[in-house]
């Protein structure tokens, strides 16, 4: 868990969605110029792809509704070790990561306040919360409490001490589930589309050349 408290892991996704976005080109522009070409290896190499793609999303989204209590603890277990290392001095990314999720969902730590108490160096420190947590004026990006107070003094009037932000974040979606539902859906069908579409493709050019 050290590891990923370093603010190498913004790097590490950053590289990963990278690679993600590089491999859906690759394949985009794999059935583009299989259909320029009426290339059918090409064109079924893109059909495969995404067939691939739509089984992997498909496995996913099963063994998250399998697991889904496992991969709710880890992944609250997960968010929590990224704040074992947060300082009220010294901020790095994942410091300040967290420091523009708190201020603009309106939470305070991954299930409340508490959390910052397993940071050694938060702990060495005379603040009960970030700046963060609590009520902000102006602009919200530099983090200035409405209530001088509030950082050592928290309360429900002047923070969101008590507000845990895996839970503000978990009924955003819920309060939006319909929209996530279609958009998952949505792409699916796509995919599923663009498939059947290469296959028929690859099939058509395969009784011409016959």
């Amino acid at each position: 868990l050290q590891q990923i408290t370093q603010p190498t892991v913004i790097e590490q996704a950053a590289y990963i969605l990278i690679a993600a976005g590089a491999f859906m080109f690759l394949v985009s522009f794999l059935g583009y110029c299989g259909a320029l070409r009426e290339s059918r290896c090409l064109l079924g190499c893109y059909g495969v792809f995404l067939l691939i793609i739509l089984l992997l999303e498909v496995t996913a989204g099963g063994l998250a509704a399998a697991y889904k209590n496992e991969a709710e603890k880890e992944t609250r277990n997960f968010l929590k070790s990224t704040i074992n290392n947060y300082s009220p001095k010294e901020k790095d990314a994942v410091a300040l990561m967290w420091d523009y999720i708190m201020a603009n969902m309106k939470c305070c730590g991954v299930d409340n306040y508490e959390d910052f108490r397993e940071s050694p160096k938060w702990a060495s420190g005379n603040k009960t919360i970030p700046e963060a947590c609590c009520v902000l004026e102006g602009d919200i990006g530099k983090f200035q409490p409405k209530f001088k107070t509030c950082p050592s003094k928290p309360s429900d009037s002047n923070s969101y001490w008590k507000k845990g932000c895996y839970s503000t974040f978990v009924d955003l979606v819920m309060e939006h589930i319909n929209i996530v539902i279609g958009i998952g859906i949505g792409l699916g069908l796509v995919q599923l589309l663009g498939m059947i579409l290469a296959f028929c493709l690859c099939k058509s050019i395969s009784d011409y050349i016959k």
